[in-house]
């Protein structure tokens, strides 16, 4: 196993705690709450990545490494054997159909804008565009879902009517904290792969810009930016992740892996600030 500087380790953990605990005291969550899904998360990823030779990690070896008794170990291990069932995150559900609504030729107009369209019946339709792309959700719970969040509309006729490109719910909604787990996900995957990675290996993108000292009059400018430049930016990726998408059911489907890049807004010394303005 890799050994790094404890200082440093626990110095980063800081870090990555502080905005975690601000949105958990946020969302009502205690620190004896906090305390149970820790050690219950440290003895799942001890037990599934940590064995020797390819075999899963055994009780003891997982109290070792965990520094958690025996007992607890096999007590959490138990109860991992009968998981509750996981709320459903619609997030890339959501982001694939309204991704699809702005390229896919079947919901385009002759400009290339996305159609209105009729909520269900034909080939045209929000059912049709839902059961291509969200075909695990209901298309009318997807559709609530959408009108809900503001992500389309409804013209007078009956006509929906798309209004955002991504998904994203309303703050603190249970869509949206699902959602800003699996973001800060992706991230601890991404620095977990590159501190594993050997020479030759390569590594997964991971870069920032940031400056120190630019005037907080800037903030608003720098916003705007953001919106049109990064906007313009995850289309692009959007639309070259579509063109290599493997469909649904095809031969190919077995090669199909989740692909993509995130992209955020930084204000603040993270060390000094939980994110509030």
């Amino acid at each position: 196993m890799e050994v790094f500087d404890r200082r440093a380790v626990a110095q980063g953990a800081r870090a990555l705690l502080r905005p975690l605990a601000s949105l958990l005291l946020r969302c009502g969550l205690t620190w004896r709450e906090f305390a149970e899904l820790s050690r219950a998360v440290f003895v799942e990823v001890a037990s599934r990545e940590y064995g020797l030779r390819g075999r899963p990690t055994n009780v003891s070896r997982v109290a070792i490494l965990t520094g958690i008794g025996r007992r607890e170990v096999g007590r959490i291990r138990a109860a991992m054997e009968h998981p509750e069932p996981p709320l459903p995150n619609q997030t890339n559900d959501a982001t694939r159909l309204l991704s699809g609504w702005h390229q896919d030729a079947d919901f385009l107009d002759a400009g290339g804008k996305p159609l209105e369209l009729p909520a269900d019946g034909g080939a045209r339709s929000f059912e049709a565009l839902a059961r291509r792309y969200a075909p695990d959700v209901a298309p009318g719970t997807m559709l609530k879902e959408l009108l809900r969040v503001g992500a389309v509309g409804t013209q007078a006729g009956g006509q929906v009517r798309v209004l955002r490109r991504f998904y994203q719910p309303a703050p603190l909604d249970p869509q949206w904290i699902l959602n800003a787990g699996s973001v800060v996900a992706d991230l601890g995957v991404n620095i977990n792969h590159n501190l594993a990675v050997r020479d030759g290996q390569p590594t997964h993108f991971l870069g920032r810009a940031t400056d120190t000292r630019v005037d907080a009059a800037a903030v608003a400018d720098f916003r705007a930016f953001l919106e049109t430049e990064g906007q313009q930016f995850l289309e692009r990726v959007d639309a070259w992740l579509m063109r290599r998408r493997v469909e649904d059911g095809g031969q190919d489907t077995h090669r199909a892996v989740r692909l993509g890049v995130g992209l955020f807004m930084i204000k603040g010394d993270p060390d000094k600030e939980s994110g509030h303005e």
